[in-house]
């Protein structure tokens, strides 16, 4: 079910295409036995905020600690004012949500940076090849030795279509090594130490990048 503090992705049913396409996003501020209250949602494209109107019906989604996505129908069935404007939307049943059936999570490919730090003083700046909400694989100079099951500590930086930067720091174990005809080696890790918040937006990240793909 989802909860305070998760980020619905919603999309207004409308008779109008281009509004009907837009994206918006809205934190959930409130949970009660019937209804959510959510911040005034955001369209992702511009940061404008959305005004909803009572009635209004809703496609949403959110994505749990696993990675994987939920979506469910609602619409706006009132508004609250407690220090923020809230609008209230008709809770989902367990039955009402659909489930994505993905084991894995989504992974897309992107050119990042990535800061790695090896045991010792051994520290180098890599850029991603593809990145996902369990791990990521990344291309560096062969010269540096690196092994199986090794512990990598990394800073990677997002960067999200609306310009903002994300500054994403985990521990990553190597599960693959490849030597590349180039001479360099790609480098494939899954996360073992990685914050649920940062993680989310990985997740975001991803879903963003699958998005913007898709539209190309």
């Amino acid at each position: 079910m989802p909860k305070v503090s998760d980020i619905l992705y919603i999309q207004v049913d409308s008779g109008d295409r281009e509004e009907a396409s837009k994206q918006f996003k809205a934190r959930i501020a409130e949970a009660e036995e019937d209804c959510l209250y959510i911040e005034i949602p955001l369209e992702e494209k511009t940061g404008k905020l959305k005004k909803l109107n009572l009635g209004d019906k809703l496609s949403a989604y959110y994505v749990n600690e696993s990675g994987v996505k939920h979506s469910f129908r609602t619409f706006v069935i009132g508004f609250k004012d407690d220090g923020i404007r809230m609008v209230s939307i008709r809770k989902p049943v367990p039955e009402q949500i659909a489930k994505a059936q993905r084991r894995k999570y989504l992974r897309v490919g992107a050119e990042l940076e990535v800061a790695v730090k090896v045991s010792g003083q051994l520290r180098f700046v890599a850029v991603t090849k593809d990145v996902s909400g369990g791990g990521l694989s990344f291309v560096c100079d062969g010269q540096w030795s690196l092994r199986n099951e090794q512990p990598l500590f990394c800073w990677l930086l997002l960067t999200f279509k609306n310009g903002s930067i994300g500054h994403i720091p985990f521990t990553g174990e190597i599960v693959r090594l490849k030597r590349l005809m180039t001479g360099e080696q790609m480098v494939m890790l899954q996360y073992t130490d990685i914050a649920d918040t940062d993680r989310q937006t990985l997740i975001r990240f991803c879903f963003e990048r699958q998005f913007q793909m898709r539209k190309h």
